[in-house]
């Protein structure tokens, strides 16, 4: 399951795990102009643990999803130019 609302300067996706036991905290993904950052509760430290990801690296992350084990690069095609 998960939830999405609009932010003044952010898209936040929450990620509610609702598969098997155990279940994991909650997942925040927050979408900025210039980042994304990925936010989940480590309940040993009693933190939040934080990463911040370029669009281009979200973008290869995604594509990655369905992809076999191997090297990739994600090349523009050309725009404009009629390729």
């Amino acid at each position: 399951m998960f939830t999405i609302e609009h932010e003044f300067d952010s898209t936040v996706i929450t990620l509610v795990d609702d598969g098997g036991v155990p279940l994991q905290e909650d997942v925040i993904v927050n979408t900025f102009t210039e980042c994304v950052t990925v936010e989940q509760f480590d309940p040993r430290t009693g933190q939040v643990m934080k990463i911040t990801l370029s669009h281009a690296q979200v973008r290869d992350m995604s594509a990655a999803l369905d992809l076999p084990e191997g090297v990739y690069a994600i090349r523009e095609s050309g725009k404009g130019d009629g390729t």
